[in-house]
């Protein structure tokens, strides 16, 4: 398959979940509240690319991310893996696929059982899915310690995770979302609770292993200047819905939308004289309980007009593989 097939695709991707209510309100009323966390989101990510989702907190990146790999159920749409529709796997043929995705958490002190020892973490998928027998898995181990900077293996492969620090830890989870060769990971926030100072070191060993082992990325953050160092390509999430989407370079120089326009010019450049403009957003992102009609960002956006309360955009092209939904377009 060449570069430019999509190997994850999604297509009308909706989650909500159902909001608890209390004794009281349930004699009231038999309407049921939902958080419409993910609301109809529509993209490809193709083959050896790394596709970053931004946007603020709250904007269903990470529940996006969780859909992909089948770790929570759409309420709505599909997704297709490797050309294969994957909405309604279970069981075994769910578990044979995992081997094929993969996700690195963005809390390295949590993503890692504290009573199990480095080796025996990184080898857990390995012995889970029946590669190797106990001393190939251990070798593989080894070897993949070292690859990602945790050096002298023997010594790490021992260590619990209590003896590392937080960056030695995310290497450790790196190390074990890539043991199964993998051809796509999720990286939820991979770099943002991490020292400062090493952040840049974690970003190239994972554009290093992308390289080696032909891996695609969803890159999940909130940080533009990350998602810039490290995408092929950008999309924009705001309450559920992707916004905007091109080419991480078509995206910085030209943003179509007025929240992206918003999330960049909150980016601190070296000369503020050649940054973008401030662009003041009203008040704070709605809730997805009660989301607004028509454009959900009118009520935030500087440039709404009438049309944009009543009616939802569609996404239109505005330049060669770059995608806005908005009205200012349509």
């Amino acid at each position: 398959m060449g570069e430019d097939e999509e190997l994850v695709r999604v297509e009308g991707l909706k989650k909500y979940f159902p909001v608890e209510r209390g004794f009281v309100e349930r004699l009231l009323t038999r309407r049921r509240r939902f958080v419409r966390a993910v609301d109809g989101v529509t993209f490809g990510i193709r083959r050896g690319e790394v596709l970053s989702l931004v946007g603020e907190t709250g904007s269903g990146k990470s529940t996006t991310g969780k859909l992909i790999l089948r770790l929570i159920d759409p309420t709505e749409g599909r997704i297709y893996f490797d050309g294969e529709d994957i909405t309604d796997l279970r069981g075994e043929e769910l578990r044979r696929l995992r081997r094929r995705m993969q996700i690195i958490y963005q809390d390295p002190y949590a993503s890692l059982n504290p009573r199990m020892r480095v080796g025996d973490a990184i080898a857990h998928p390995l012995e889970i899915h029946g590669m190797a027998d106990r001393e190939e898995r251990r070798e593989a181990v080894l070897e993949m310690l070292e690859r990602v900077g945790l050096v002298p293996a023997e010594e790490f492969y021992d260590r619990f995770p209590a003896q590392l620090s937080g960056g030695q830890r995310q290497r450790v989870a790196i190390a074990r979302a890539v043991i199964t060769r993998p051809e796509f990971i999720v990286a939820d926030e991979p770099v943002s609770s991490i020292d400062v100072s090493l952040r840049a070191s974690i970003l190239e060993l994972m554009m290093d292993l992308k390289e080696e082992f032909g891996l695609s990325y969803l890159f999940i953050t909130h940080d533009l200047a990350v998602a810039k160092y490290i995408s092929s390509r950008i999309a924009v999430m705001y309450l559920g819905k992707v916004v905007e989407v091109g080419p991480v370079e078509e995206v910085f120089r030209n943003p179509a939308h007025p929240y992206t326009r918003a999330l960049l010019a909150a980016v601190p450049v070296p000369d503020p004289a050649r940054g973008l403009a401030p662009v003041e957003l009203k008040g704070e992102i709605p809730s997805a309980i009660d989301i607004p009609p028509g454009c959900r960002f009118h009520p935030r956006c500087p440039e709404a007009s009438d049309v944009c309360g009543e009616r939802e955009p569609e996404m239109v092209e505005v330049g060669p593989d770059h995608f806005v939904a908005c009205h200012l377009y349509s």
